[in-house]
């Protein structure tokens, strides 16, 4: 309509104009940023996690587990309504950003008294007939509301990021307990074998103490390791049952209705990986994106708060027709405009807008520590994860060793024993010390496998990063 011309025109002017205070507010990290890891200092080759890196422990069952996780969890479910909720919010942020329109239209019947007279009253009846458009734009000349758009827009990043960290977490919560319930059974058949070794001795010994050759202060001794072994059961079934009703709730499952079925340990492959160089590792894991993020939308919100002590203008157009017969309501002589600018400006606000800012610069400065904190912890995760693998993997060799070693004692004090000629004290430490190699050796390679998952998390676990939108112009 022609009354919407000047309007148009100072819409476009004032667009033109917003955001000249952007990109002010951008705090220096301060990042510490090594050059290698300690832990790796000669592996400045980097072989990043696969997508699908948990495939390199060769075990069908865990790739079903981790596939049915990441399309069935929870957690990561709860993370997508989270993003859903963001990208909301951020509609509703840059609604300001363009001009409303509102169309009206109104039918009204009057009758109004003709005569005063109260013996010769009369009435008249007329009617009145009313459309148009209502239009309003505020001009964000300093940024304000440019600003909380790209602040809700960084949040909704942020909200990407996290539903990758709770799918990163997910995955090796969901390998961690497979590997505890693996190992849980590899602790019950040793248990069980050392049981039933424990019973073969207590049987040679009681045929010597019916030859008179053993007391039964031996007898006894061999019965409590015997009732020692089988007590060391029941505890790891709770582990084996407790394990498997963990990972049905990991992939939404009724525990009732939902079996593992598990195996041993020792089948699987740890795969290999190296970290590559730490300036790498910024890039590579979800949760420091999201601290990034994050401290950028805290950015802007003081931006935006700074924005709120200068003026604000806005700009209203009403046009329209109004007639007293519907018949001639939109003819040439019924049509009107308005057109209205004001200007407002903050005076005395009892500190509101100050506070509001220096709640914004609050939040920020939290952010900033946060992402320094994020960056630092992905560092130290890195470090720890390979150390750990370094030192069980030399530990796990160490304990195989000494497996073997008690193995074969074991069996010479057996053989010993049946001839008669061991002392049976002899023999009792020897079992012993064969029975707590073995369940040591199993936990011992548990924690080898999930220092490796540790690693991989830190890495980022074959993430790959979601480009981020483009910078805003900034003027």
């Amino acid at each position: 309509m022609p009354g919407l011309a000047p309007l148009a025109a100072l819409v476009v002017i004032g667009l033109g104009l917003s955001g000249c205070i952007l990109g002010t507010e951008r705090p220096d990290a301060n990042l510490e940023v090594p050059a290698s890891y300690r832990a790796a200092p000669r592996a400045p080759d980097s072989a990043v996690p696969a997508l699908d890196w948990w495939r390199g422990f060769r075990s069908s069952e865990l790739t079903r587990l981790i596939e049915s996780a990441q399309a069935a969890n929870l957690d990561i479910a709860v993370a997508v309504a989270q993003i859903l909720q963001a990208d909301a919010q951020a509609g509703i942020a840059g609604a300001p950003l363009l001009p409303t329109l509102t169309g009206t239209g109104t039918a009204e019947r009057l009758r109004t008294a003709s005569s005063s007279s109260s013996s010769n009253a009369s009435s008249r009846s007329s009617s009145q007939f009313n459309a148009g458009l209502t239009a309003s734009y505020m001009i964000d000349f300093w940024g304000k509301n440019r600003a909380t758009l790209y602040a809700a827009e960084e949040n909704a990043t942020a909200a990407r990021y996290n539903r990758d960290v709770v799918a990163l977490t997910a995955t090796a919560t969901v390998a961690n307990t497979y590997f505890e319930l693996l190992t849980a059974q590899d602790r019950l058949r040793i248990a069980r074998r050392n049981a039933a070794s424990a019973e073969r001795i207590l049987v040679l010994i009681k045929q010597q103490f019916t030859a008179g050759t053993a007391s039964q202060l031996e007898v006894s001794q061999q019965e409590t390791l015997v009732a020692t072994q089988r007590a060391s059961i029941p505890p790891l079934e709770i582990i084996v049952r407790q394990n498997s009703a963990t990972l049905a709730l990991l992939v939404a499952r009724a525990p009732a209705k939902y079996t593992v079925g598990g195996g041993s340990l020792a089948k699987l492959a740890v795969p290999r990986v190296t970290p590559g160089i730490p300036s790498e590792l910024l890039r590579q894991r979800p949760d420091v994106m999201q601290a990034e993020a994050q401290l950028a939308a805290s950015n802007f919100s003081v931006e935006s708060a700074r924005a709120a002590f200068f003026p604000q203008i806005q700009l209203t157009a009403d046009t329209g027709f109004q007639s007293k017969a519907l018949s001639s309501l939109f003819g040439p002589g019924a049509w009107y405009y308005t057109l209205a600018a004001s200007l407002t400006q903050p005076i005395l606000d009892g500190n509101l807008l100050k506070s509001q800012l220096e709640q914004a610069q609050g939040v920020q400065l939290e952010n900033l520590q946060a992402y320094r904190k994020a960056v630092l912890s992905a560092f130290t995760d890195v470090e720890k994860a390979l150390v750990a693998l370094q030192q069980t993997s030399l530990q796990e060799r160490l304990q195989g060793e000494v497996v073997a070693s008690s193995r074969r004692a074991f069996e010479v004090a057996e053989t010993q024993l049946r001839g008669g000629t061991v002392n049976l004290v002899s023999v009792l430490q020897v079992q012993q010390t064969f029975f707590t190699a073995e369940d040591n050796l199993a936990q011992v390679r548990l924690t080898r496998f999930q220092a490796a998952v540790s690693l991989f998390q830190a890495l980022g676990g074959g993430w790959t990063r979601t480009p981020r939108p483009a910078e805003p112009k900034r003027l």
